[in-house]
């Protein structure tokens, strides 16, 4: 196959927004549940979602030409395997992902002018609060985010279990942890361990059911606060995931200086994010800094976290690689 064209690549790159939405509309109206079991013509899925039949088989026309779907010669559309990953309940789902991409990021990105001008978040702009604030009053869009966080991690959570050994501790504090996703795997394994699952109020009641139903409840405490305000006394490690990347440089010293008032003088800090490489090659957290620029946050270097960890009170000791694009960043209290 001849390659690309630089005029062609760069053309799908600019379009690539196109894709993004027609997948979004997919996931809203289900459409990949609606395939599990048999192929299904644009009729009968319009009238399943409401939807207008020549407008929704245009839809799928079009996503079948990129591998989402397959449309057969009976103008039958059937599942393919990245169709699949678009159902609700397969493991590793990106339903609310795509959701959540379609929706919260699209319209923020779209003002990604306004971080650049000023270095304020675009979020609070186009939203008229921050994420979490927002989240906070809309249980549907946070209902969402957690569906999304938890496709987005299940593989991670797999990697860090891979890459780091918490058969060492007795308590882990999973600080910012939402629904238990990461901390319920964590105690699954180690059946010796117990754990603080840490986050807002109203965040933490969402996670009752997960840690119940990891079978480890016994094993878990469950506490709401403001990590900008304290975290919970005594654990023997401090993990934060996906936390430091969401906050302004002082915000995250905030954070991190209170995990070092709070943990034992021989605790652990492992905050658990992209680090950034040198070099032109792909990484996604290039571009993923860019999301986190919509917020606030950002990714970080190795030498940043270096400095974050310098200024905090903490030693970065080692950071831990693992199979996924994330490293365990392993600090003690100097």
């Amino acid at each position: 196959m001849a390659e690309l064209s630089t005029h062609h690549q760069l053309g799908q790159m600019i379009d690539g927004y196109w894709i993004t939405q027609a997948i979004c509309a997919a996931a809203r109206f289900g459409i990949a549940d609606r395939l599990r079991d048999g192929p299904k013509t644009a009729a009968e899925l319009a009238e399943a979602t409401s939807t207008l039949p020549d407008a929704l088989h245009r839809l799928l026309r079009a996503l079948a030409s990129v591998g989402i779907f397959a449309e057969g010669e009976s103008g039958r559309f059937s599942q393919t395997p990245l169709a699949e990953l678009l159902c609700s309940d397969v493991p590793g789902s990106k339903r609310a992902y795509a959701i959540m991409t379609g929706d919260l990021q699209y319209r923020a990105l779209a003002e990604i002018d306004h971080c650049l001008r000023t270095g304020e978040g675009a979020f609070d702009r186009v939203f008229g609060k921050p994420l979490f604030e927002y989240l906070g009053e809309h249980p549907d869009k946070a209902a969402t985010f957690d569906a999304a966080m938890v496709g987005i991690h299940g593989r991670e959570t797999n990697a860090i279990l891979d890459a780091y050994d918490f058969s060492a501790f007795g308590v882990v504090a999973d600080i910012g942890g939402g629904i238990g996703s990461m901390l319920a795997e964590i105690l699954k394994k180690h059946g010796q361990l117990k754990g603080i699952l840490f986050d807002l109020p109203h965040v933490v009641e969402r996670a009752e059911e997960k840690i119940r139903a990891a079978g480890v409840r016994d094993r878990c405490t469950l506490a709401g606060g403001s990590f900008l305000d304290a975290v919970p006394d005594g654990a023997d490690a401090y993990a934060l995931r996906h936390i430091i990347h969401d906050w302004d440089e002082e915000s995250c010293l905030t954070i991190l200086r209170n995990c070092h008032r709070a943990m034992r003088p021989d605790g652990k800090l492992l905050v658990i994010e992209s680090v950034i490489p040198p070099g032109n090659g792909p990484f996604f957290g290039k571009f993923l800094d860019l999301i986190m620029m919509l917020i606030g946050g950002k990714e970080r270097t190795e030498d940043e976290y270096r400095a974050l960890f310098d200024r905090a009170g903490f030693e970065l000791t080692r950071i831990v690689p693992t199979a996924a694009e994330l490293s365990i960043l392993e600090g003690t209290r100097k």
